[in-house]
């Protein structure tokens, strides 16, 4: 097939979008004459689109410094409304996983993008005193579509991508992506600056042109690969691997580490130190973005050493900081306080890339082991992409979730204690099982006769 006829998947229509018959990212022929060019077109677009999805997604962390007292709201209000768009968001991660499938990632990107005007339009439309309680959950919840973005995104751009590309091409979609929470935050703070806490619409004003934009931008440069298209068998055998489940697992106490404290900073910062919105803007923001800067790191990282390694002592890393935040908080200390958030974040940041990473290796390894007792290569090669990608949208949605459990944890411990410690407390002792898990599934020593076979040996780097 020439470079004319993968690109315009043989002359289909604009509408239906441009659909590439073959594609084969491992022949190192084709990615480098042509592979290479398409895939990395398609992935800075798909971060544009990702990108505005976690704003819209995030947009009520930002929203509810904006929420004085006129709105009648306790600080156990506020943690609740931030972690509903977090549980819609995480829901939706599995049907979107699916659209890649049947509408095609350029197709379906056009889509989710334009959804996304919905919840921002009527955010706009209640954002003021005196709108019922009931009525901004709802609009809340609403606003959850922008995090289903994340998994038709990452589905579609594992597709694109070699095997030995993809820690980076994953990480950098998912860190352009991340980077729509501080990006709105710091929007947000511009906006509390200069126009005050009662201009929430100029925030919204800001993002309905840039929707429109995104979704324009994907229609023009995007392609759909028709040979994930229809994939439904690879869900259902996805739900059925252990590998799955404990993958799940650990992405909760990354990515649902990064978006539930992206999502509960500001009003934590707000409710245990007594920050005006105005001082919590000025530092919510931080944290995300060197989160969502150094997830490709974590990736990087992960193809050079080992995803299984680095998470590993990634988790070690959050247990530490976690314990920083702690002392800090019994010592009153909001600059230690701070610091140790920051760390934090980064280390979410790096814990995603590497974890992401893991997934594909996992099923690569596993296609490698098969092919070594005689199976077709071409055969157990695409089914181990085809699976890969559904646990990434298994593995997003379930590690969503984690944001929800966050802001539901700090609400309760307000509640009760005033003060976020017994939520801290209850994050560390989840980041210690994590640390269990992964060195029990993926690090502890092999037996003798395993050593040289086991599809293990893909993650740990030797």
């Amino acid at each position: 097939m020439t470079t004319t006829d993968v690109e315009t998947g043989n002359g289909r229509s604009f509408l239906r979008g441009r659909w590439i018959e073959n594609w084969n990212p491992e022949d190192t022929t084709f990615w480098e004459r042509t592979g290479a060019r398409i895939a990395n077109r398609n992935l800075w677009f798909s971060i544009l689109s990702e990108h505005i999805g976690f704003s819209i997604w995030s947009l009520w962390s930002v929203l509810v410094l904006f929420m004085g007292n006129d709105y009648g709201f306790s600080a156990a209000d506020k943690f609740f409304l931030v972690g509903v768009p977090t549980l819609v968001g995480g829901f939706l991660r599995l049907p979107y996983s699916f659209a890649v499938a049947r509408f095609g990632g350029r197709n379906w990107t056009i889509v989710s993008a334009l959804m996304l005007l919905v919840p921002t339009i009527l955010a706009a439309i209640v954002m003021h005193p005196g709108t019922s309680y009931t009525t901004f959950l709802l609009v809340a919840a609403i606003g959850g579509v922008g995090g289903g973005n994340f998994a038709s995104s990452m589905t579609n751009i594992n597709t694109f991508f070699p095997e030995r590309r993809k820690g980076w091409a994953l990480g950098l979609n998912a860190g352009g992506g991340n980077l729509g929470v501080p990006v709105i935050q710091l929007i947000g703070l511009l906006v509390i600056s200069t126009a005050g806490t009662g201009a929430p619409r100029i925030l919204l004003g800001v993002y309905i042109p840039l929707i429109v934009i995104a979704a324009v931008l994907a229609a023009v440069y995007m392609d759909n690969i028709s040979a994930v298209r229809n994939d439904t068998g690879s869900f259902t055998e996805a739900l059925r691997q252990g590998q799955t489940w404990v993958m799940s697992f650990l992405y909760i106490g990354t990515f649902g580490s990064f978006i539930g404290y992206g999502f509960a900073f500001g009003l934590v910062l707000q409710n245990q130190f007594g920050r005006t919105p105005l001082q919590a803007a000025a530092v919510t923001f931080i944290g995300p973005l060197l989160g969502s800067l150094i997830r490709p790191v974590g990736g990087r990282l992960a193809d050079r050493i080992g995803g299984a390694r680095v998470t590993f002592w990634n988790f070690v890393a959050m247990a530490v900081a976690t314990l920083i935040i702690i002392a800090a908080s019994g010592m009153k200390s909001l600059a230690l306080f701070t610091t140790g958030f920051v760390i934090l974040f980064v280390l979410t940041g790096i814990g995603n890339g590497s974890t992401y990473k893991m997934i594909p290796a996992i099923f690569r390894g596993r296609a490698r082991s098969a092919i070594a007792l005689g199976e077709n290569e071409t055969t157990e090669l695409g089914r181990a992409r085809r699976i890969s990608g559904a646990v990434i949208g298994i593995a997003g949605a379930v590690g969503a979730l984690g944001g929800l459990l966050i802001n539901l944890a700090l609400r309760q411990s307000f509640l009760t204690a005033k003060s976020g410690d017994p939520a801290f407390w209850s994050f560390l002792a989840f980041y210690v099982v994590c640390i269990v898990v992964t060195y029990v599934v993926y690090l502890r020593p092999l037996p003798a006769e395993a050593e040289h076979t086991h599809p293990r040996k893909a993650l740990v780097g030797v």
